[in-house]
């Protein structure tokens, strides 16, 4: 029997349902619970053939767990590996590359040290800060977040100067970005599962958080929708996520990508909505059941694995032999 075990934190709906879901089906030899585990043997690997991970994130432990899961064969959704060294910036800097629209954003030194070191650590830091340039760059309309946060937390709206230094103060040790102000007509929110079904979901930041989901969305222009799916796609292929959402604002017709570090999306059923909650439910199980059904997984022990990045294959010996036969007919110096 392949299990397919949830793990999860403080959330109720969708866990449960997505057990119920897949259990529901009653596919031979596949079956969903959620994860059991104490202390985790070194030499004994875990029952799981996939594990759907909600909250590692916050949990060390569990952390660790998933990734000598994942070395046994289990199948993580998310890889626990990249997630681990992902960072918005990061994403951001991506995102760019792979020409999806991003807004001027720059990353700022700690305001105050971290724990453990000085002003002697900091020596290869400009000192004074170019703020100038900062502003040049982005402007003072802006938004202040974590270069690895989540759920809006530590998150500062930005008018000007004055508003950002007073953010900037209380951010602590922690490592902020400053992010331009999109002036969006639309926004929306993107599930992408299994980095090529895209559920796009017209949202509002501005609202309370329980309303935010638009029920009754306008007509939107399809070139405009066939951006945002495309766009999401290829920032979930790159980033090597089976499982997140991805954010866009929307100005003078052009979506920007705001936010799409979100393995464990919000899926709970009051937040999204019947229509959306129904959809994510049955989509990560067709992923999940998809996944047990080829499991286990053989990892191959290196980052560029992880990172979903191939060595270019060598030539055949065969053409190489040929090549040189060709080209000392020719009277030249053929190059291996």
């Amino acid at each position: 029997m392949k299990k397919i075990g949830v793990l999860f934190g403080m959330e109720n709906s969708f866990p449960g349902a997505l057990v119920e879901h897949i259990n529901a089906r009653n596919i031979e030899g596949i079956e969903a619970e959620f994860v059991v585990t104490g202390a985790v043997h070194l030499d004994k690997a875990p029952p799981y053939a996939v594990i759907v991970d909600r909250i590692s994130h916050d949990i060390p432990f569990y952390r660790a767990y998933l990734k000598h899961a994942a070395i046994n064969g289990t199948v993580i959704i998310n890889n626990p590996f990249w997630w681990s060294a992902d960072d918005k910036f990061f994403n951001y800097t991506l995102a760019a590359r792979l020409g999806v629209a991003v807004p001027e954003t720059v990353i700022l030194p700690h305001k105050k040290h971290p724990e453990g070191t000085t002003d002697r650590s900091m020596r290869n830091l400009e000192f004074p800060l170019d703020w100038e340039r900062v502003f040049a760059y982005v402007g003072e309309h802006g938004f202040m977040k974590p270069v690895d946060g989540g759920g809006w937390r530590d998150v500062y709206h930005i008018h000007n100067r004055e508003e950002f230094f007073r953010a900037y103060d209380q951010s602590r040790d922690l490592c902020m970005m400053y992010q331009k102000a999109v002036n969006f007509t639309e926004y929306f929110r993107c599930y992408v599962v299994g980095q090529k079904k895209v559920h796009i979901m017209p949202y509002d930041p501005r609202r309370p958080h329980a309303e935010r989901y638009i029920q009754n969305p306008p007509a939107y222009s399809r070139k405009l929708l066939r951006r945002i799916q495309q766009d999401a796609i290829k920032l979930c292929r790159a980033l090597g996520y089976d499982l997140n959402t991805v954010e866009f604002a929307v100005e003078n017709g052009i979506p920007y990508a705001i936010d799409f570090m979100n393995p464990a999306p919000d899926a709970d059923l009051h937040s999204v909505g019947q229509a959306n909650f129904d959809w994510i439910v049955r989509e990560v199980a067709d992923l999940a059941i998809a996944k047990a059904k080829k499991a286990p997984h053989a990892m191959e022990l290196r980052w560029s694995a992880f990172l979903g990045v191939q060595a270019a294959p060598a030539k055949p010996a065969k053409k190489k032999a040929a090549a040189k036969k060709k080209a000392a007919k020719a009277g030249e110096t053929a190059v291996a």
